[in-house]
């Protein structure tokens, strides 16, 4: 009997896998491979590789155990076929078991050879027949490490990283959180939140305000984002990153500088109070993404290239820094960071952002305020990072400000988002005031 031939959907899958072994990251392998597929097919392969960015460590946990002499021994499209394989088998329910084993021995046969096909036939036949219980990873009462880097598929460093700031249920719920699908939510720039979701819902478009203290509506899974906008100006923010923009907290009619701004949601809501804004970026494709933004929701931004820790710009009342970071507050939403990331990662952008801060401090005037932020959950690029620039810059304090709840605000007054607590990404920042 012929074959059946692997379909669309799986074959962008396995591409997308590729791409992002090769360097791209994984949203954006998704979004060139995916362009011309069906909407049914690129739905397929989002939740198949997004789901193997997720839950990899789960799955090569459970595969190696499975391949004799271990997965280092494969070749890296033959593993790319076994992880697709194997989330079929064991979390897409759609799928017949069969299929995913049938679509997925003809990949490794295409790839490598009919003797992958058999070894992979061989391998998730074994997968489906263990599947996934408790009795196959390490005890978490024995190993909480072992068990939160196998079941919780996310690299060993990190977890000990945690593990010696929180507790074993924190951490457990963070890589819970960090392993499902996140949630989309808009931010209105002209209604307010029950005004927006009333007008979605009048269209069909299922959404519910979030409240805690964010502007945010969420939206249905399945939602067009793009057919939400269409009816409601706005942007699509996390509540957390939305917590940081509120926290900001700029006076009306200032002049602010954002000067890490791309895409620009955070610039974007900045200049509602703003008397003028300019907003920076180093990126030049970045911030043709951010001009797109401004020109969707009609907001008179001025724009920028140029470097933050070097920024050619006079003084600003109001000066806001959106470092890059480790993102370990937003995992869920780039499953593919947490296997990128190296503890040398860290000590780079721990660097890099002491330049930007320094270089933002600069441009602040005398009475003026500088907000850092971050999306990260670590302390070195948090509180460690503002403590360091303020024994530099005495001149500077942190200022509290009671534009968010208080249970986000830490005894400082910095701004603390932490997902298992709140269900949002994680988010920090820092409102620091210059003296006169």
């Amino acid at each position: 009997m012929a074959a059946t031939p692997v379909t669309p959907a799986r074959r962008a899958a396995l591409d997308v896998s590729s791409a992002v072994r090769d360097g791209l990251r994984l949203d954006v392998a998704f979004g060139r491979v995916a362009r011309s597929l069906e909407s049914r097919d690129r739905a397929f392969a989002h939740e198949l590789s997004f789901g193997v960015g997720r839950l990899r460590g789960r799955l090569d946990h459970l595969l190696h155990a499975r391949v004799r002499g271990g997965l280092e021994r494969l070749d890296a499209p033959v593993l790319d076929v076994l992880r697709l394989g194997a989330y079929q088998v064991l979390y897409m329910g759609s799928v017949p078991r069969y299929a995913a084993i049938s679509q997925s021995v003809e990949q490794a046969a295409e790839v490598a050879g009919r003797g992958a096909g058999g070894l992979v036939n061989a391998v998730l036949r074994a997968v489906a027949a263990t599947g996934d219980g408790a009795e196959l990873f390490p005890a978490p009462e024995s190993d909480p490490v072992g068990y939160l880097s196998a079941w919780g598929s996310h690299p060993r460093w990190l977890v000990e990283r945690w593990l010696a700031q929180w507790s074993f249920v924190d951490v457990l719920a963070l890589v819970q959180g960090n392993n499902r699908q996140p949630p989309l939510t808009l931010v209105p720039l002209e209604q307010s939140p029950t005004e927006a979701a009333s007008r979605l819902m009048e269209i069909g478009i299922d959404a519910r305000v979030v409240g805690e203290g964010t502007d945010c509506v969420r939206l249905l899974p399945g939602t067009d984002p793009a057919e939400a906008l269409r009816h409601v100006r706005g942007l699509i923010q996390d509540p957390g990153a939305n917590l940081v923009s509120r926290y900001a907290d700029p006076p009306e009619g200032t002049k602010i500088a954002d000067l890490c701004a791309a895409p620009g949601g955070k610039a974007l809501l900045s200049a509602r109070r703003a008397s003028f804004i300019v907003a920076a970026d180093r990126s030049e494709v970045r911030m043709r993404r951010l001009r797109q933004n401004a020109v969707r929701t009609g907001t008179p931004l001025g724009l920028v290239v140029a470097d933050g820790r070097r920024p050619p710009l006079r003084a600003m009342d109001v000066v806001t820094l959106d470092v890059p970071c480790t993102g370990t507050g937003t995992l869920r939403r780039h499953p593919d960071g947490r296997w990128r990331l190296r503890p040398a990662t860290l000590t780079e952008l721990v660097r890099v952002q002491h330049e930007l801060i320094d270089g933002a401090a600069s441009l602040v005037a005398p009475g003026g305020l500088l907000v850092y932020s971050t999306c990260s959950l670590e302390p070195e690029e948090n509180h460690e990072q503002v403590a360091a620039f303020r024994d530099r810059n005495p001149d500077f304090r942190v200022e509290a400000t009671d534009a968010v709840p208080a249970r986000y605000r830490d005894a400082e007054g910095h701004l603390v988002v932490r997902p298992w607590r709140t269900g949002f990404d994680g988010a920090f920042a820092a409102r620091l005031r210059r003296a006169s």
